[in-house]
């Protein structure tokens, strides 16, 4: 019998899956410290938690651990990296407070829009204020869900019954399953500017961070609300505040720097606030346990591992490799363009790196979407192309080529009502530095993906180069590297220019349009 320890006010239903296994003792205690549980039993096999804290300590005084497994989706307070030294998996159980958080943004906007947390205390004062609390319908507003992932999904349909037009933000979703969905798929300023209710539900990162900002929140109607079930970092507090009273603007919100008492930082300008009750339900709490319970017994009945979150490279494989995947797949989606969406992704693995074809399209799916946690597995990885409507294929290759231990990936995207655009780029590894040999029809290019890049594909002519070097140096960037290949026909020519610091996309875009560019970004590596 495998000792499992939950030391953690988890549902029961945990305990009662694993017991009823046949496999396991469990010892549930939620009251006794864990450090003193620790203590009692160091022949713990694994361990089920909520929030507390494992630290390297806790692991090495448990030298019988080869598990632990987070009732839900965060892992920050697991030493997930010390686990790993000692031979440890770390799981998780993303997705189980989905529809929580979900139906939570659909009483936060009923309970604003109809004063239901501002009515029963005055019903309950003896008052009868009806004209004072007069609200406004549902039905018929235009809705925007930023991020469709799991939450922003089930969101969506959750307001299909509320007969509500629904606009979508998403860079990774292909037009496709957004119509079988049926969401209009847009762009940002399009979803602030024509939205009576805007939902976020992207992850708060370096490129999110702040994205609710001063442009946006001008665009937005007179009395529109947002709603942030997501993480604090993405609303720029100080621009709701200079918006919110000439717009009368609303927020809801439910996430916040910290999950502790005390004030709060938006308390001024938010309309509801909620202790970060998203995945506080019963139904949320019951799943996260089942699912661990379960994720337990696959784990040692059938070996698998698709949510191990700290997993080690394929025995064989240099990690070069996986950041070259990533590298690849980046290169691409800035490519066909970060606004457009991908319908396609093909790859060709050369060499000795075809067996671990399987592994290195997680790099890529992570490429897509920073959200996406590279340590799943390839079955998590094709789940979650097929969710976002993206068709994948590994192509046979031809070892005759003479391609040793390159990687060559192809995004086919959306780039209009009915055109589609592929961009292919080809890259290896060299005396443990990346190399990027090919992008679309330009060969030979042997350049490190490093730094800061601008790229530009135009109609071969003279003077062109020149006219971007200027307006570069117009900006007080130096340029430290320059590819400049034609392509096959010579028809074309590539500008692949490192700098030494970021080129602005407004910088981008003027000299793309001077140049009259079929393809122009800036890209940091």
């Amino acid at each position: 019998m495998k000792k499992v320890l939950i030391p953690t006010k988890l549902e029961s239903l945990a305990r009662d899956i694993l017991e009823q296994h046949g496999g396991y003792s469990v010892v549930h205690d939620a009251e006794t410290p864990l450090a003193e549980l620790v203590a009692a039993h160091p022949d713990v096999y694994a361990l089920l938690v909520r929030s507390e804290k494992i630290t390297a300590e806790v692991i090495d005084a448990l030298p019988a651990l080869r598990l632990i497994i987070r009732a839900g989706a965060g892992y920050n307070t697991i030493d997930t990296q010390h686990a790993r030294r000692k031979g440890i998996d770390v799981m998780n159980t993303p997705g189980a407070n989905a529809n929580a958080v979900a139906e939570e943004v659909i009483a936060m906007i009923l309970a604003d829009a109809r004063h239901i947390v501002q009515a029963d205390p005055s019903v309950r004062a003896g008052k009868w204020e009806k004209s004072k609390f007069m609200g406004r319908e549902l039905a018929g507003k235009t809705v925007g869900i930023v991020g469709l992932g799991a939450i922003g999904k089930l969101l969506l349909r959750r307001l299909q019954g509320f007969e509500v037009r629904a606009l979508g933000y998403d860079p990774v979703i292909s037009e496709e399953r957004a119509r079988d969905l049926n969401i209009e798929l847009t762009d940002l300023p399009t979803i602030f500017r024509e939205s009576d209710y805007v939902s976020l539900h992207i992850p708060e990162n370096d490129q999110t961070r702040g994205i609710v900002n001063e442009e946006l929140l001008s665009l937005m109607k007179p009395g529109a609300t947002i709603v942030n079930c997501a993480r604090a970092g993405i609303v720029n507090e100080d621009a709701f505040r200079q918006w919110k009273e000439e717009r009368r603007l609303r927020l809801l919100n439910d996430v916040y720097p910290k999950d502790e008492a005390g004030p709060k930082p938006i308390a001024d300008i938010a309309d509801l606030l909620l202790p970060h009750l998203g995945a506080s339900t019963v139904e949320a709490n019951t799943h996260a346990a089942r699912r661990a319970a379960e994720e337990l017994i696959e784990y040692d009945d059938m070996g698998i591992t698709s949510f191990v979150v700290n997993r080690d490279i394929p025995a064989g494989l240099d990690e070069e490799y996986g950041e070259l995947a990533y590298t690849l797949a980046r290169l691409c989606r800035s490519m066909v363009g970060l606004d457009h969406h991908v319908k396609q992704i093909e790859t060709s693995f050369y060499g000795t790196l075809k067996p671990y074809a399987q592994w290195l399209l997680l790099p890529m799916v992570a490429a897509l979407n920073k959200d996406f946690d590279r340590s799943m597995d390839y079955a998590a990885a094709l789940e979650y192309l097929k969710e976002m409507g993206i068709d994948y294929r590994d192509r046979k290759t031809d070892p005759t080529k003479g391609y040793e231990n390159s990687i060559t990936v192809d995004f086919t995207a959306h780039t209009g009502a009915d055109q589609l655009f592929t961009a292919s780029v080809r890259g290896t590894v060299a005396e443990g530095n990346l190399m990027i040999s090919r992008i679309s029809d330009f060969d030979k290019l042997y350049f490190e993906p490093k730094g800061h890049t601008v790229i530009f594909t135009y109609e071969d002519r003279p003077g062109v180069l020149g006219r971007i070097a200027a307006a570069l140096a117009a900006e007080n960037i130096n340029i430290d590297d320059v590819r400049n290949p034609h392509n096959s026909k010579g028809t074309q020519s590539l500008a692949l220019l490192k700098i030494n610091q970021p080129a602005s996309p407004e910088l981008v875009r003027r000299v793309a349009d001077e140049i009259q560019a079929h393809t122009g970004f800036y890209i940091g590596l």
